[in-house]
C-alpha cells in the first residue's frame, strides 16, 4: 500500500487501516524483543502542538526516534502558524526542511493546508473534527484483547459530537464493527459524520441513541471527557446533561455481558487527585466524571494497553509513510 499523509480516517480503506493496525502489533513486538529498527535513519520531522499532550506528543517523538528518525517540537508559543506568518507560507517553509509534519491542534483545515502546501507527509496528532492515530490504537487495544474486530459491538457513552465520537463512529463502519453512539439528543453526532459513516460502511452496524439500555451485549464501552480542549460551554450544564451516561458499575451492569472492557483515550476524571478533578470536586460535589474510579481502576490495564499503543500504531503510519 502506498501512504503518504493521514488527515482524516476516510483518507483509508478498511484493508489499508487493518493493515496499518497489524504493523504495529509487528513493531510492538519488535520493541517488546528489542530489535532494533532504526529504518528511517537520517530523516527529520517537525511536530507542531497548538494544543498540550502528553500521549501523541511522546507518542510521535518515540516513535520516530526509535525509526531512527530526528523529531523537532515546535509549541504554539514558538511559531507563528497563521498569527504572523500564513498556514500557507509556514507549510512551504517546513516542507523544505523537514521530511513530514505531525499537526495537534483546532482547524482541520489548516492541517488539511499544511499537507497541500508543503509537499512532505502530514499526520493528524487531533484537530476540533477528527483524531485518526487514536483510532488506530483503540481498534488496535481491541483486536489484541478479543483477537479480532468483525463481530464485536463498541459504545460510545458522552459527548456523541466531539472528535473522538466522529472519529469511532466513521472508522468502525470502515472496518465493520457495529457502533453504537449513546448521548443525549443535543449532544448526538452531526448528520455530516454519520452520513459519512454510511457512506463507507463495510458491514457496521450503526445506532445513535439517548438510550442507555443500548449498552445491552455491548463487548467495550468507550468513554471520553466531558468539555473538550478550547470549548467553550456552561460546565455544570454540561455535567447535567451526561451524568446519566457516566460509566459506571450500573452502566456496565447494563450490558449483560461480564466480559466487556472499558476504553478511554485519556486523561480521565476518574478521581481528585488531580487539579482540576479536585476543583471539580470542591465546586460541584462530584469526585467523577465521565467514569467512576472504581471502574476506571477494574480496567486500567487495558486503558493503559491502549495508550501505549499510540506509540506502536504512529510508528507503523510514520514508518509507511516515509519508507520510500
Amino acid at each position: 500500500m502506498k501512504l503518504t499523509s493521514f488527515l482524516k480516517e476516510i483518507d483509508y480503506n478498511k484493508e489499508e487501516l487493518t493493515y496499518l493496525i497489524d504493523e504495529a502489533i509487528r513493531f510492538k513486538q519488535l520493541k517488546k524483543d528489542k530489535v532494533l529498527h532504526n529504518y528511517l535513519t537520517g530523516l527529520n520531522i517537525a511536530l507542531i502542538f497548538e494544543k498540550a499532550s502528553t500521549r501523541t506528543r511522546a507518542a510521535f517523538t518515540v516513535a520516530a526516534q526509535d525509526l531512527g528518525m530526528n523529531a523537532t517540537y515546535l509549541g504554539a508559543s514558538e511559531i507563528q502558524l497563521g498569527k504572523k506568518e500564513s498556514v500557507v507560507d509556514t507549510a512551504k517553509v517546513l516542507g523544505s526542511m523537514f521530511d513530514g509534519i505531525e499537526y495537534r491542534g483546532f482547524s482541520q483545515e489548516a492541517l488539511e493546508d499544511l499537507a497541500r502546501y508543503s509537499g512532505v507527509p502530514v499526520w493528524n496528532g487531533l484537530t476540533d473534527q477528527w483524531h485518526p492515530t487514536q483510532m488506530l490504537a483503540d481498534f488496535m487495544t481491541l483486536k489484541e484483547h478479543f483477537g479480532k474486530l468483525e463481530g464485536l459491538h463498541l459504545v460510545y457513552a458522552g459527548d456523541g459530537r466531539n472528535n473522538v465520537a466522529n472519529s469511532l463512529l466513521v472508522t468502525a463502519a470502515i472496518l465493520g464493527v457495529d457502533i453504537t453512539i449513546l448521548s443525549p439528543e443535543s449532544l448526538q453526532p452531526e448528520q455530516a459524520v454519520i452520513d459519512l459513516a454510511h457512506k463507507h460502511n463495510t458491514g457496521s452496524k450503526i445506532k445513535i441513541t439517548s438510550d442507555t439500555a443500548a449498552v445491552k451485549g455491548a463487548d467495550a464501552i468507550y468513554t471520553d471527557v466531558w468539555v473538550s480542549m478550547g470549548e467553550e460551554v456552561d460546565f455544570k450544564e454540561r455535567i447535567d446533561l451526561l451524568f446519566p451516561y457516566q460509566v459506571n458499575q450500573a452502566l456496565l451492569d447494563k450490558t449483560e455481558n461480564p466480559n466487556t472492557v472499558v476504553l478511554h483515550c485519556l486523561p480521565a476524571f476518574h478521581d481528585t487527585k488531580t487539579a482540576i478533578g479536585l476543583e471539580i470536586y470542591e465546586k460541584y460535589g462530584y469526585e467523577s466524571l465521565e467514569v467512576t474510579d472504581d471502574v476506571f481502576q477494574n480496567h486500567a490495564d487495558i486503558i493503559f494497553q491502549e495508550a501505549e499503543n499510540r506509540m506502536h500504531t504512529i510508528k507503523a503510519v510514520l514508518y509507511h509513510s516515509l519508507k520510500d
